[in-house]
């Protein structure tokens, strides 16, 4: 073993202080509680239970897609499933994060702040809709408490309506 190796311990040392000795504050987080803190990093972006089960019910009508995919490249919006020929974005909105007027819960710790994260959410819902709808996007909208086939349903009926609407977005034959 080469006399200048560190240890495992040298290196997580290194990380805690520093190349040059100086120490690193623990990062500040966001959260009230550790436990707060570990659910909220274990929520996902994409892949969740009720996108796998809409991309399922979709697929199986015979539908492709594209996954997490921004329908305009310049504007920084990633809708869970983009028909880019038919220009038809989906999007499936959790109750809590995006505020379903049916199953939306008031969180009881830092109750502002959620509140404000949800109005916020919903204002860029309606932003991107409205960017999409002027671009030539048709935007479906989809709540994760919705039973998947009858969702899948309301996408073939947008995909369709959109190809039928612009028949030179329809696949060529032989291409």
């Amino acid at each position: 073993m080469a006399e200048n190796a560190g240890s495992a311990d040298d290196a997580s040392r290194e990380n805690m202080v520093g190349k040059q000795g100086n120490e690193k504050p623990p990062a500040a987080s966001w959260a009230s509680s550790e436990g707060s803190r570990a659910s909220m990093r274990a929520n996902r972006s994409r892949d969740t239970g009720p996108e796998l089960a809409l991309r399922r019910a979709v697929h199986s009508r015979g539908m492709r897609y594209r996954v997490a995919h921004r329908p305009i490249k310049e504007l920084r919006r990633t809708a869970d499933l983009v028909f880019t020929r038919a220009k038809v974005a989906v999007f499936l909105d959790g109750c809590f994060w995006h505020g379903c007027p049916v199953h939306h819960t008031v969180a009881v710790r830092n109750g502002d702040y959620w509140a404000a994260k949800v109005e916020r959410n919903r204002t860029r819902d309606a932003d991107t809709d409205q960017r999409l709808e002027e671009a030539g996007w048709a935007v479906v909208r989809i709540w994760e408490h919705e039973d998947p086939v009858q969702a899948a349903a309301r996408v073939e009926a947008a995909v369709t309506e959109a190809r039928r609407a612009a028949p030179d977005s329809a696949p060529k034959p032989g291409a």
